[in-house]
């Protein structure tokens, strides 16, 4: 993970960047347990203060089992094994450290390799951008390949499109 100074800061960068239409309602959120062991925490992605999106450190438990698994069947230990990525994607399964680490990342990136990452939290961070213009929204709709995305990315997209009143199928 990329290093940051502070949760603000980030937090500040982050809500800098998104466009017009999702200022004043979608925020970020990240909160720490300093006195739990190992400073576990929680994240958020909000949508007027609601939860749309959530990454806990219980959803790490949820990873560390799949490795375990994963590691019982073939002596690795692979954070990166693209079986367990996509189930991963598909549940939602990231903790508050995958966000934090989504966001030094997206923040180092240009907005277009965001757009099309292959980690579906940069992608949301890049949808919500302002940095996508109109034309680029129609072009996604368009080629409609945020349809087959996890429900819970597919989310960000139809409501960016809604945002900027861009008729969605």
């Amino acid at each position: 993970m990329n290093h940051y100074k502070s949760w603000t800061g980030l937090n500040k960068q982050l809500s800098d960047l998104l466009c017009d239409e999702c200022k004043g309602r979608i925020s970020y959120f990240l909160t720490r347990y300093h006195k739990v062991r190992n400073s576990y925490g929680r994240a958020a992605i909000r949508l007027d203060n609601r939860e749309i999106a959530c990454f806990s450190w219980i959803e790490m438990y949820r990873q560390d089992d799949d490795l375990n698994e994963l590691w019982k069947e073939t002596g690795v230990w692979d954070y990166n094994d693209s079986d367990l990525k996509k189930k991963w994607d598909v549940n939602a399964t990231w903790c508050d450290m995958d966000l934090l680490s989504a966001a030094t990342s997206f923040l180092q990136m240009p907005i277009m390799d965001a757009l099309y990452s292959d980690n579906y939290i940069i992608r949301i961070f890049a949808i919500l951008d302002r940095r996508i213009g109109k034309r680029t929204l129609c072009k996604i709709k368009e080629e409609g390949a945020y349809k087959s995305y996890p429900c819970w990315v597919k989310q960000f997209y139809e409501l960016r499109l809604e945002m900027c009143q861009i008729p969605f199928c």
